[in-house]
């Protein structure tokens, strides 16, 4: 049997005879299902259905008959729950509770958000262990009301499970998928974390939603099975015991929410299920689809496959048929004298984040019926990169950035069916502003939802759990009559992945590094005071003039001071010199391709060419395919060495405008010695 919650409040449980799903019982709609998880007594059949609604969790038999309604009274709604034996472990976006019979037993405060949570299986390890998946890149273990310690992970954890159903032969292991795509398994014992394994994102897939373990190839090991928030379902199955190996993958066209291996459809056949976002189950068996014993088995076969193809036919036809009467229906009233206007409802799953890789930010727009367009406009100059599994068609509106700072308006129309859209954004450093995203379904009549994404003065700063302190870092000072409330509300507004709840305690650290430049931030600040210390003059100047902004927004007098490390100008230059003399080249490869061909077309072969021509011809298609991918790498480059110009000599006093294209004819010629001498001879 299955069981499904749905966004409708909706629980449905069914089976599957000869082919037909049926049904076995369903609830009436109500608040949104967050989480459905079964239950029962511990070492039995786990046969009982809990469902998280708002602050309430509900439990029902398998027959459909409501056992339990439990009010939590939480303030915020449920957003993660685990369940064993009488234990009942949930979470609301900072504060996690455990119950036990219903009884309040312990209570955690978060320091930032937690997207799962799961307790080591208790009749292997004795005690109860929870562990919270938090947004800030770990994993927090707790005993009781207490944090026991953090686990560090590669990415922001959005799932946790238990290895291979059951925590590992010692029950002490959990493997966690993160938003940036990455998977791992960790051991968590009674003192400190033992990293396993851990998987990369090589192939730049979606983040993982939904992880299960299930042995669905009959080896007597259970694989990993995997969901992807790009539609991607993914079996890694185990050569040896830390060595997971990626079988089987499979695409779907929308996010999967959920993922459970088991037998449901045939006997003896076990099955992958997946739901995705907008409703759709999808069931992948390992039953052979062409039977091989003579030809009655294969006719027979033939003969259900097209009863079943007959039904599903009939029953679109059905469907076709009604959604005419309705349609029909909604004419004649909507042209009524009382006919009363109805904005339809939709819900838009959306995730703005920005990608460690190429320094991009990827939006990903997802509707439950299919897209008709999405206008994206933005206050910002930002560049709009190439996706490759974009089918829409992208069109510009010109724009004017003066009077109304408009600086990009783009039109994309979405083929028939689409109910997903990923857009790649590059934004600038120093720039900030809001992107708008306009998102139009194809339903009656037209409506639009506007949603709202913020780009950061420090754009492409990315959290990390440490910096290297051997850098030579410039510092910036701010004192003032601030609490430690308000230092925090300018942090988040100048940097992402920083919590909107202020930090417990007196003061606070966060750590970032730019995923551009590879530059990092240390940012340390309590009431009355805050110290910034940077790599890169360029962060601390956007600092400095952001910060200041906002408090004199707020009326409130900032004494600034600054020290200045002359040291950290040559060390920026050598990060990013690399970077662009590899831009330069590729335009210089990619501006002799058109004539390198018409050549080969006069002269029938390139024998006579020098290898490194050759070379470009042979590599004409990938260059310019990255090339294309990029646009305006090189400019964001030269712009940044202009602004550390600029910054570095601002600080003194200085004003160096003048100078700027001096700066450029340097940068032409691609000469680090002589750059690093033109910055401190100027």
């Amino acid at each position: 049997k299955v069981v499904v919650g749905d966004q409708d409040g909706v629980i449905t449980c069914f089976g599957i005879k000869k082919g037909e799903a049926v049904p076995v019982f369903k609830t009436l709609p109500g608040k949104k299902i967050a989480r459905l998880e079964l239950g029962g007594a511990l070492n039995t059949p786990q046969e009982k259905i809990f469902v998280a609604t708002g602050s309430e969790v509900r439990g029902f038999t398998k027959r459909g008959k409501q056992f339990l309604s439990f009010e939590t009274n939480l303030t915020e709604s449920i957003k993660a729950m685990h369940i064993s034996g009488a234990d009942l472990f949930l979470c609301a976006s900072y504060i996690y509770n455990h119950y036990c019979d219903c009884k309040d037993q312990h209570y955690y405060l978060s320091g930032d958000k937690i997207n799962d949570v799961l307790c080591l299986p208790v009749d292997k390890v004795n005690c109860i262990t929870p562990v919270l998946a938090c947004q800030d890149r770990v994993l927090r273990v707790l005993q009781g009301s207490d944090l026991l310690y953090e686990v560090e992970v590669p990415g922001p954890p959005t799932v946790l499970t238990l290895h291979n159903g059951n925590g590992g032969d010692s029950g002490e292991e959990i493997v966690y998928g993160t938003s940036d795509g990455k998977l791992g398994v960790t051991q968590i014992t009674g003192s400190k974390p033992m990293p396993k394994w851990e998987i990369g994102n090589e192939k730049k897939r979606g983040g993982i939603l939904c992880i299960d373990s299930f042995d669905i190839l009959g080896d007597g090991v259970k694989e990993l099975l995997v969901g992807r928030d790009d539609g991607v379902l993914e079996i890694y199955n185990f050569e040896s015991a830390d060595d997971p190996v990626l079988r089987y993958d499979h695409a779907l066209s929308e996010s999967i929410a959920s993922i459970q291996g088991g037998c449901v459809g045939k006997d003896g056949y076990n099955e992958i299920l997946a739901s995705t976002y907008s409703g759709w189950l999808t069931g992948l068996t390992t039953e052979p689809v062409h039977r091989e014993d003579g030809s009655g088995a294969e006719l027979k076969l033939s003969q259900e496959m097209q009863s079943k193809i007959s039904s599903l036919r009939n029953e679109l036809e059905h469907l076709q048929m009604k959604v005419l009467q309705e349609r029909e229906k909604y004419q004649q009233s909507s042209q009524s004298s009382t006919a009363v206007s109805s904005v339809p409802a939709f819900s838009v799953n959306d995730k703005f984040t920005l990608n460690k890789d190429d320094a991009s930010y990827s939006l990903i727009l997802e509707v439950q019926t299919a897209i008709d367009n999405v206008l994206v406009q933005s206050d910002v100059p930002i560049d709009l990169l190439d996706v490759d599994k974009n089918s829409a068609v992208v069109s510009f509106s010109s724009c004017d950035s003066e009077p109304n700072s408009n600086f990009l308006l783009a039109t994309y129309r979405c083929q028939a069916n689409t109910t997903r859209l990923e857009l790649k954004i590059r934004s600038i450093e120093g720039q900030y502003g809001t992107l708008q995203a306009y998102v139009t379904p194809r339903i009656q009549p037209k409506t639009c939802q506007v949603h709202q994404y913020q780009i950061k003065p420090l754009s492409l700063h990315q959290r990390t759990h440490s910096i290297d302190p051997d850098r030579p870092m410039n510092t910036l000072t701010l004192k003032g009559q601030f609490s430690f409330a308000e230092i925090h509300s300018w942090v988040v507004f100048c940097l992402p992945e920083v919590p909107e709840k202020t930090p417990a305690g007196e003061s606070i650290t966060f750590y970032f590094q730019n995923t551009f430049l590879g530059t990092q931030l240390e940012s340390t600040y309590r009431k009355g005071e805050g110290c910034f210390k940077s790599d890169n003059i360029s962060t601390i100047s956007i600092l400095k003039d952001v910060l200041s902004k906002e408090a004199t927004k707020r009326k409130i007098n900032l004494n600034i001071s600054y020290d200045i490390n002359e040291e950290s100008v040559r060390h920026t230059l050598k990060l990013i010199h690399p970077k662009l003399e590899y831009q330069q080249l590729l335009a210089k490869k990619v501006h002799l391709i058109d004539a390198l061909r018409e050549l080969q077309v006069h002269e029938g072969n390139v024998d006579f060419l020098l290898p490194k021509y050759r070379s470009i011809l042979e590599e004409a298609d990938q260059l310019l395919e990255e090339y294309k991918r990029q646009p305006a790498h090189l400019e964001r480059l030269y712009g940044m060495i202009t602004d550390l110009f600029i910054d570095k000599f601002k600080f003194k006093g200085t004003n160096v405008k003048t100078k700027v294209p001096l700066l450029l004819e340097i940068l032409d010629g691609c000469d680090q010695d002589g750059l690093i001498a033109f910055f401190e001879a100027a």
